[in-house]
């Protein structure tokens, strides 16, 4: 964890003046506040406050589901090109640089969407989330197989499930050199997402 702690860090700085452009733009064309603190629960169900530039509107937790599907009308307009290639979560290398979260981990669930992880999966609970694994791999598009479900939130629940599967099962062969497989397929995942939209 330490080792993760101290590229967490070396990445922020070195991103530092990408960030803080993004974080001027934000401020510029939707104003206050620029970051949202998402509570989430992680390792042993302890909550915490994962940071992530605001995609939504102000308060969008009171107006709508815990599940956001890519045509959501809560997501502002610059939110949707962030979301779209997961900008809005670089952020959250701070929250691994605090030792919350991990580079590959289960994505934190809110508590709400906690409530959805069946009893044959509770042991997902033993491990540090992460900003990417392989259930993210699979569902990096998660929002847009949303988009026109009649209710994203029952959806959802069979997508949970889903992803405490692939987690475990990862879990139980993972290593060092399978995690740092993850984050390059992750890169190269959202780069092809990149490419293939402007291209069409």
């Amino acid at each position: 964890m330490g080792v993760e702690k101290g590229v967490a860090s070396v990445a922020l700085i070195l991103l530092s003046p990408i960030l803080a452009g993004i974080a001027i733009w934000l401020y510029l064309v939707q104003g206050r506040p620029v970051l949202y603190l998402a509570q989430r629960l992680g390792k042993n169900k302890q909550q915490f406050r994962m940071v992530k530039f605001r995609s939504m509107v102000v308060g969008a937790d009171q107006l709508g589901p815990d599940v956001t599907a890519g045509d959501d009308p809560r997501i502002t307009k610059i939110g949707a090109r962030l979301r779209r290639w997961k900008i809005d979560e670089l952020p959250t290398l701070w929250n691994v640089v605090k030792g919350e979260m991990a580079f590959v981990g289960p994505r934190p669930l809110t508590k709400m969407l906690a409530r959805d992880v069946a009893a044959k999966d509770q042991g997902i609970w033993a491990f540090m989330p992460g900003i990417t694994s392989p259930a993210t791999l699979k569902y990096i598009q998660q929002e847009y197989m949303l988009v026109g479900v009649s209710d994203p939130e029952i959806a959802h629940q069979a997508m949970i499930q889903d992803k405490c599967e692939i987690e475990l099962e990862y879990a139980t062969k993972r290593n060092a050199i399978s995690d740092l497989s993850i984050v390059v397929r992750t890169v190269l995942s959202l780069l092809r997402i990149v490419f293939m939209r402007k291209i069409n």
